[in-house]
């Protein structure tokens, strides 16, 4: 006789993927995931295969709830680096304060860890970088538009070193890191992009 599910997936999955980003996947047994979800184990493998298929599951729901959101706001911002400096100090404000303070982020821990050898993992996690970048590179467009950045500034290389210092956020605040030494970090990689002050003829008149 098939397996009658008697709870609802969806919301079992939300549950799932704070104990994988709370704890990673390496270290989560399958009876934390039956605790948390008050499901069954054969149930939980009926439904999405097993621990692994479990995790993919999650990894691709907290992309879809967390991830996405973010970076699609941050394409369509009209702000240019105003959008970014927000993009990061919201970033940085939930990896540092809060119930899930010191959890990271769920798509970092994956690179970092084993599980990212997986080919199902591994292709959702270079579909989440391709899509940071890209969001990365629309404001930065965008900046550029505006006037914000100077002239010699690669947009493409640009985006790839920003993209690359989120997950550098995601990773010390992991380990403790402290808000404001975060931001200040921040502010020094976004500082050579800035398009140089022109002083107006009364700054350059002579006092």
């Amino acid at each position: 006789m098939p397996d009658i599910k008697h709870f609802n997936p969806d919301v079992v999955l939300d549950d799932v993927v704070r104990v994988f980003w709370r704890q990673g996947m390496p270290t989560t047994g399958i009876q934390a995931l039956v605790t948390a979800t008050g499901v069954s184990r054969s149930s939980l493998y009926a439904t999405f295969g097993n621990k692994d298929g479990l995790y993919a599951a999650a990894l691709s729901r907290y992309i879809e709830q967390h991830s996405t959101p973010a970076f699609a706001q941050l394409s369509a911002a009209p702000s240019g680096l105003t959008s970014i400096e927000e993009f990061f100090a919201g970033l940085i404000h939930i990896r540092c304060h809060g119930e899930i303070a010191g959890w990271g982020c769920m798509v970092t821990n994956a690179h970092a860890g084993p599980e990212c050898s997986d080919p199902t993992i591994r292709t959702l996690l270079d579909e989440h970088h391709r899509t940071l970048e890209s969001a990365l590179r629309a404001a930065l467009a965008t900046a550029s538009h505006l006037g914000q950045l100077r002239p010699s500034v690669d947009l493409d290389t640009a985006a790839a070193v920003l993209a690359t210092l989120a997950y550098g956020v995601n990773l010390r605040s992991r380990a403790g890191a402290e808000a404001e030494t975060l931001t200040a970090t921040v502010s020094a990689a976004l500082a050579p992009l800035r398009a140089r002050h022109r002083a107006t003829p009364q700054e350059e008149s002579p006092t």
